[in-house]
């Protein structure tokens, strides 16, 4: 960690880095994570109570090994468990990566059948909080991401189970995490690097 002095300006603000917080409202013990980390219970963590993302993005899950339900983190403030999930089945967090963000485009197809076929919905450098709203009816069973990086929601309006698209093919709803086909809302994750303001700010 002393390293990091050394560094330019610029690099230290991209270098993911994340504190974890026992207790909510960022108090009790603190542990700090600037990298993959497979068990948070293995780093030490016994609980998550709230978490501060100095820089991001980040993707956390439910069990070690990145399994499970997943958590998608900006850069910014997330007080309680309530704040970066709304599909309260689990306040576990078993392991955390920083996501790549590689590009300043976005461009993500959606289809209703496996392997790439069906009726399809294709959007490109636009967050869609409904599918409906722009004639989707269909469950979503593949998905081709061509660039950027995306998270995709169960329901509308950003809610219910969370999945990350990082660019490349999604043969079938097994290979995004999802025991359903089903995605009703989607929005690009920002990178600092492209956006300064950079993060998502979740409402309650």
């Amino acid at each position: 960690m002393a390293s990091e002095h050394h560094l330019p300006l610029s690099k230290q603000q991209t270098a993911p880095k994340i504190a974890i917080f026992e207790q909510e409202n960022f108090q009790g013990r603190c542990h700090e994570i600037s990298g993959s980390c497979t068990s948070l219970k293995d780093a030490g963590v016994e609980k998550v109570g709230s978490i501060l993302v100095h820089s991001g993005p980040w993707v956390g899950y439910e069990q070690a090994s990145c399994k499970g339900e997943q958590f998608v983190f900006e850069k910014g403030e997330y007080p309680r468990w309530d704040a970066w999930t709304n599909s309260r089945r689990s306040d576990i967090l078993g392991s955390l990566r920083p996501i790549k963000v590689d590009s300043q485009e976005h461009k993500i197809v959606l289809f209703e059948n496996p392997s790439f076929t069906g009726k399809k919905i294709e959007i490109i450098d636009d967050d869609v909080p409904s599918f409906h709203a722009h004639g989707y009816q269909e469950k979503v069973s593949s998905v081709r991401v061509q660039s950027g990086t995306w998270v995709g929601y169960q329901y509308p309006g950003y809610r219910g189970y969370q999945y990350l698209f990082e660019k490349g093919d999604y043969k079938d709803s097994a290979e995004f995490g999802a025991q359903h086909p089903q995605i009703q809302s989607v929005r690009r994750i920002r990178d600092m690097q492209w956006h300064q303001r950079g993060a998502f700010h979740p409402t309650n």
